[in-house]
């Protein structure tokens, strides 16, 4: 199987929606509302924003975003892997390790030293994928705070 993995740039909004529809799909987001056209193309140029597909035959089966947060601890900024997803009927056959592999690329040549991805415990596939690709499980509890 031809698997293409690429970095979107401000010229691949279409296959930016594309990868949002997969991960309505994937994730089974119930009543997703697509954000406004000029806040993501915004979102697309912004530096500080990070997204790699994977495409077969020129549909995007899967892909990652990531976010750059500027540290004051070091010069060099931390990254958030926010969303990884692949279509399903294209799951356990590597694509999302080579979607990981592109962003840690991306990172190594941009000089970040990590990365890290949050996933909840009761998703036993995510535990077991981010395990089995590398990452040191950490022990955290996360807060939300609703604002409005």
């Amino acid at each position: 199987m031809n698997i293409t993995v690429k970095q979107l740039t401000p010229r691949d909004f279409n296959e930016f929606i594309q990868m949002l529809r997969l991960f309505e799909e994937v994730f089974e987001m119930k009543d997703f509302r697509m954000p406004a056209e000029k806040h993501l193309k915004k979102l697309l140029r912004s530096k500080n924003f990070i997204a790699f597909i994977a495409l077969h035959e020129n549909t995007v089966i899967g892909g990652l975003t990531a976010h750059l947060l500027p540290s004051y601890y070091s010069q060099s900024s931390e990254v958030y892997l926010y969303d990884l997803a692949v279509k399903t009927n294209f799951q356990q056959k590597g694509i999302g390790k080579k979607l990981l592999l592109a962003l840690m690329a991306y990172c190594r040549e941009n000089n970040f030293k990590t990365f890290f991805v949050q996933a909840d415990e009761a998703d036993s596939h995510a535990l077991e994928f981010y395990s089995a690709t590398g990452g040191l499980p950490e022990k955290v509890v996360h807060f939300d705070y609703l604002v409005e």
